[in-house]
């Protein structure tokens, strides 16, 4: 467990330099000396009471837990008379280690249709949408007005023949 682990960690012993030494208060723990001496801390928490299995005894290394069969808890039944029936569990019953992935509140996993199925749908649209795009640009009429023409071209009203061209939008600079 880790709050023996941590009881039982040898502080790390640095090197401390005259010039880089703590004030007497930071260097002082908050308890006292006997509290804090490894033969206190063996006789509070004995190492007997962890269990030590080898890896032939504990193949997954999660300390002898059994885990549930891996199953989702969105694909067990809703109308049973569940314990807790948000999570579908009953009082007392194990969680498995990976109950975050597992349990109701993950991403749903949807079992309704097939990948095939579901990739011939998107097909299906694509090419539905591709097709009444091109029927629209088939039927679509044309420009229903066309460009007026004057006699003489209006040389006379943009200014004669010597006169500069109005630049069109897109056109470069002269």
């Amino acid at each position: 467990m880790l709050s023996r682990r941590i009881a039982r960690a040898s502080p790390l012993r640095l090197p401390v330099l005259p010039a880089a030494r703590l004030p007497i208060v930071q260097q002082r723990g908050y308890l006292p000396k006997k509290m804090r001496s490894i033969e206190e801390i063996q006789k509070r928490y004995p190492e007997s009471d962890y269990p030590s299995l080898t890896a032939e005894e504990d193949p997954n290394m999660n300390g002898g837990y059994v885990n549930p069969p891996r199953i989702k808890r969105q694909f067990r039944d809703p109308h049973a008379d569940w314990w807790d029936k948000q999570e579908r569990r009953n009082y007392g019953e194990p969680v498995h280690e990976d109950h975050d992935i597992l349990g109701m509140f993950s991403p749903y996993e949807y079992t309704w249709i097939t990948p095939g199925k579901g990739l011939m749908q998107i097909g299906a649209f694509i090419v539905t949408l591709f097709g009444v795009l091109y029927i629209v640009k088939v039927t679509y009429p044309d420009q229903p007005a066309y460009p007026r023409e004057y006699e003489g071209g209006l040389e006379r009203e943009l200014g004669g023949a010597g006169a500069p061209r109005a630049r069109i939008a897109g056109d470069p600079d002269p």
